[in-house]
C-alpha cells in the first residue's frame, strides 16, 4: 500500500512539476501573440471619427481639411483652398488598411488616386505617395488632430 501512495505521490509531484514549467510557454505565445495584434491600429485604437488639418499650399494660405472615418471603411473628405477659394470639395470613398501597421489608403469613389495616412492615437498623420512621412519644416502641418465627437457642429466652417 506504501508503494503505491509514493508512486501516486511520484506521479502527482512530476505532474505538477510539467505544469508549472509549461505554463509560462504558454502565457508567452498568448502575449506575442495579442502584442502584434496591439500595434495594430484597426484593432487596438479608437480611429473612427473626425479629423481636422491645415495643410500646407504652394500657392495659398493653406488648405483645410476634414476627413471622416467611418466604421464601414467609408470616408469623406472636406477640403477648402483658403485665400484662393471659398468652395469647398468633397471626396467620397474607401479606405482599406494599407500593407505597412497603422496605415489605412483612401480610395475615392471617382478616379484611382490613392492617398495614405498613419494611424495614430486621435490623430491621422498624411504620407507621401511612396507611404513615408513627410519630411521638412511644414512636417507638422501634415497631422490631422481628432475633433471632440460631442461637439455640436461638426461642420467645416468650425477650422
Amino acid at each position: 500500500m506504501r508503494t503505491l501512495q509514493q508512486q501516486i505521490k511520484h506521479i502527482l509531484t512530476y505532474s505538477l512539476f510539467i505544469a508549472a514549467f509549461s505554463a509560462p510557454v504558454f502565457a508567452e505565445d498568448a502575449a506575442e501573440t495579442s502584442h502584434k495584434d496591439m500595434h495594430h491600429a484597426q484593432k487596438s485604437l479608437d480611429w473612427p471619427g473626425i479629423y481636422r488639418a491645415f495643410l500646407p499650399c504652394a500657392d495659398c494660405k493653406g488648405v483645410k481639411a476634414t476627413l471622416a472615418l467611418n466604421k464601414n471603411s467609408s470616408y469623406l473628405l472636406i477640403t477648402q483652398y483658403v485665400g484662393k477659394s471659398e468652395r469647398e470639395i468633397v471626396e467620397k470613398g474607401k479606405f482599406t488598411w494599407g500593407d505597412k501597421e497603422n496605415v489605412i489608403v483612401l480610395t475615392p469613389r471617382n478616379g484611382t488616386t490613392t492617398q495614405q495616412y498613419f494611424v495614430g492615437e486621435d490623430m491621422l498623420i498624411q504620407l507621401d505617395n511612396a507611404g513615408n512621412r513627410i519630411t521638412g519644416n511644414l512636417a507638422d502641418r501634415y497631422t490631422f488632430r481628432r475633433s471632440d465627437m460631442t461637439q455640436s457642429s461638426p461642420s467645416h466652417a468650425a477650422h
